[in-house]
């Protein structure tokens, strides 16, 4: 049996942090990288996403946890501490987060990757418009900008194909003009969705 379905019939076809049957699947909990089914849960696309900051937490969406939180799966009492960590400023987060209780290696298991000393908001970048933008997205600059340091122009209408996030500021991209990469800010850019 693979391990999809062996967390299906674990989870019993549903998600195992919020009980949603819509569309499922296994998420590997970090930093285990495993194939096991003990270091893997059953996610619907919703907890996914937000899991992988992916999307803001929908707080309301999460209450299920102080349910689910009692799970006899490890993994899944992981997750749920690491999100109710997330969700600390929650006054229900916390209270949960105040009477679950987690063994010693399952706490050591749960700081390793160090995402509940984060807040829940997650930071995007955006273009000027306020479309989220993705490694490898295809922009459009609104503004004529002087390249620092370079004889380049990066004219109005100029399209920078492929773009790298820069991921410690999300007011800038790096994009190809050219032939040569520059760093642009977001607001002088629209996601091209042609």
């Amino acid at each position: 049996m693979n391990l999809e379905a062996v967390l299906k019939s674990r989870a019993e076809e549903s998600c195992e942090l919020c009980h949603s049957t819509d569309e499922l699947r296994v998420y590997g909990v970090p930093p285990e990288e495993s194939t096991a089914p003990e270091n893997n849960i059953l996610v619907c696309t919703k907890c996914d996403a937000q899991l992988q900051k992916k999307e803001q937490l929908d707080a309301a969406h999460w209450k299920i946890l102080s349910e689910t939180m009692w799970s006899e799966i490890p993994a899944v009492q992981v997750v749920a501490w690491r999100m109710l960590n997330r969700l600390q400023h929650e006054s229900w987060a916390a209270d949960n987060l105040d009477i679950l209780y987690l063994s010693e290696e399952d706490l050591a298991w749960a700081k390793k990757t160090g995402d509940h000393e984060n807040d829940g908001f997650v930071q995007f970048h955006v273009d000027s418009l306020g479309a989220q933008l993705a490694e490898g997205d295809t922009v459009v600059l609104t503004k004529t900008l002087d390249v620092k340091g370079s004889t380049i122009k990066a004219t109005l209408g100029t399209v920078v194909k492929n773009i790298h996030l820069v991921h410690d500021n999300t007011e800038q991209i790096e994009g190809k003009v050219e032939g040569q990469t520059i760093v642009i800010l977001t607001k002088y850019l629209r996601k091209n969705n042609a």
